[in-house]
């Protein structure tokens, strides 16, 4: 996965059964926050974290959405439980993790990192989390969306 290289199309379902493609938001930035599971310690924290910043990401104008190898019902109950306002998409086969180089060391999960695709549908920033027990920065993500979208 190369930064400035095409992001591949997917489609995978929402916490609602609803379909969600990449090709759809060309011309937003869109921001793939990939963790291994729903209702664990670091992913929860990770997830109630963006929540918790949820109007900094809202003011940048990028789409932002989790994505984790968990079903569907998972996700729904997952971001009901901790009133996330970000959708989550499941990728149960893990071939979009595969696809975007977020091969995890725990059989059947993603790992945990971020890649932001620009207005153009590139690649602006790809980061695997090296030890899946440390959630990525707010500050590093919002950082990444403004340098995608031309701010400094």
């Amino acid at each position: 996965m190369n930064v400035g290289g095409e992001a591949p199309d997917f489609t995978l379902k929402d916490g609602e059964g609803n379909d969600w493609t990449l090709s759809d938001h060309r011309g937003r930035t869109v921001v793939l926050l990939f963790y291994p599971g729903d209702n664990t310690p670091v992913c929860t924290a990770q997830l109630c974290s963006v929540r918790d910043h949820w109007s900094e990401y809202q003011a940048t104008g990028a789409e932002v959405v989790g994505i984790s190898t968990d079903s569907v019902q998972s996700h729904k109950g997952f971001a009901e439980k901790n009133q996330l306002p970000l959708r989550l998409l499941s990728d149960a086969d893990r071939k979009v993790s595969e696809m975007y180089d977020m091969r995890s060391w725990l059989p059947g999960r993603s790992a945990r990192g971020v890649v932001v695709i620009d207005k153009s549908g590139k690649i602006a920033y790809h980061k695997v989390q090296a030890l899946s027990l440390f959630k990525p920065a707010d500050s590093d993500v919002l950082a990444a969306i403004r340098k995608a979208d031309g701010d400094k």
